[in-house]
């Protein structure tokens, strides 16, 4: 039998992405072995992930204070917190946990997303999906560390303990909004005497998620980094296509090669002109077909396009970007399989910065743990960023309130604030609050370009 459409919706909302999170949480194994178990697993990882999604590290000492004076908080109405652990016993009960068992998350929110239709809107022209994968770092110290840390060790003596992610992430080219999909975590291998590295974490990822590549004709985008042959032949075995940034000083043989059938007069060009409003912008395009991607006679044989941006009136190269792919790039496809590559810097922009820098403080330092509560909360952090990506897009009442915000920062301050003061008995009646405040009209139409997360 299959699902209504509208049941597929239902659960792309609030209460129901709650409730995922309320089910992995209440399956995760309890580490302690004595007879305190005033506080249950599933009472951590919410209040946890409480603090990533209202953007506010006091948002559970404000509920302690408010279930004092009120005899109820939010903490309980909005995720299901009736027992609201310190900050101490949430690291010690999550600190065993290991990350993977929400990985599950990421995936189903995807599906669903992809089942009611939110996700044509990011597909390419040829109708794929993009996936962007990017290392990120997130801790460093040279006297914190745990047995899931990178070590490295300097001239000096010193030695630095860090923890880098690969993150990924759905996007579209004209979309603000993108989707985290699961991280890979560069850690210690077990018998691997190299430090790991941001490619042999991507090759992890790839063995477990190419099916979910291939069902969705998902096309994977990253930097020069991951352009190297082992891992695109992992990726043409595993049927995934890739666009992989690629420079001259890396890959001198596919250069060689390229300016080779240059001379031959085996390579394709574009040239284009337009006005941006200041300047003439003259964009170049150039393809070849079938260059090695190194200097082996087994080496991986790809297509190759790049282009060039110079302003007419000065001679100026103002850009140049150039990219490998299995895919076949004609000069009547381009231009648009340019767009498609250059929206890997979406996952800086969009996924990364805004992690950082925009009120989920992916820098710092929760509480890193002996074990894997790092990894873990880094995790629940993402999920949080899905989350409000997800009600971006289905969630009428949370883009009507964010669109007349205006200003991401302007939104989180507000839900802090009112959390803080009033309580609420559930997400959506904290919403239709703040519409009333605001004297949104509910049966305006949303926009259907959400304001980025």
């Amino acid at each position: 039998m299959s699902i209504p459409f509208e049941a597929k919706t239902d659960r792309l909302k609030f209460d129901s992405l709650i409730d995922d999170l309320k089910e992995v949480s209440s399956m995760l194994p309890d580490p302690r072995t004595g007879s305190n178990g005033q506080y249950t697993m599933k009472d951590a990882v919410l209040s946890a992930f409480s603090v990533f999604f209202t953007q506010s590290p006091s948002f559970l000492s404000f509920q302690r204070d408010m279930e004092r004076r009120k005899g109820k908080n939010n903490a309980a109405s909005l995720f299901g917190v009736f027992n609201i652990p310190t900050d101490a016993e949430i690291r010690n009960l999550m600190d065993p946990v290991a990350p993977h068992p929400f990985f599950s998350l990421f995936v189903q929110t995807f599906e669903d997303l992809a089942a009611v239709g939110a996700l044509d809107k990011f597909r390419t022209t040829q109708g794929k999906l993009l996936v962007s994968l990017d290392g990120v770092y997130y801790f460093s110290s040279e006297k914190i560390h745990c047995e899931q840390c990178r070590i490295q060790t300097h001239k000096n003596g010193t030695v630095t303990y860090s923890h880098v992610a690969l993150a990924t992430a759905v996007m579209g080219v004209d979309q603000s909004v993108v989707f985290p999909l699961p991280p890979e975590f560069l850690t210690p291998q077990d018998g691997h005497g190299k430090q790991d590295s941001e490619t042999a974490a991507a090759s992890r990822w790839l063995e477990t998620y190419a099916p979910l590549c291939k069902a969705y004709d998902i096309i994977l985008l990253a930097d020069d980094i991951f352009c190297h042959d082992p891992f695109c032949k992992q990726l043409i075995k595993a049927e995934v296509e890739f666009i992989f940034t690629c420079k001259p000083d890396s890959h001198q043989t596919l250069y060689e090669w390229v300016n080779d059938f240059e001379r031959m007069g085996n390579t394709e060009h574009l040239t284009t002109k337009m006005w941006n409003g200041k300047q003439h912008l003259i964009s170049e395009y150039r393809i070849a077909r079938q260059v090695p991607l190194r200097n082996t006679d087994d080496a991986l044989l790809v297509n190759f396009f790049e282009c060039r941006v110079y302003c007419e009136e000065t001679g100026k190269e103002l850009h140049h970007s150039a990219f490998a792919t299995p895919i076949d790039v004609s000069v009547e496809t381009v231009e648009d399989y340019i767009r498609q590559a250059r929206t890997r810097w979406k996952i800086e922009n969009e996924n990364n910065n805004t992690l950082k820098n925009q009120g989920y403080h992916l820098m710092h330092n929760f509480g890193h743990g002996a074990q894997f509560l790092s990894m873990t909360l880094l995790t629940l952090n993402l999920l949080a960023f899905l989350y409000h990506g997800v009600l971006t897009l289905m969630d009428a009442n949370y883009q009507l309130v964010r669109e007349e915000l205006g200003a991401r920062e302007t939104f989180f301050n507000d839900v802090k604030a009112l959390t803080r003061y009033h309580y609420f008995e559930s997400f959506q009646g904290l919403l239709v609050f703040m519409m009333q405040g605001l004297e949104i009209d509910s049966s305006q139409k949303i926009n259907t370009r959400p304001q980025p997360l």
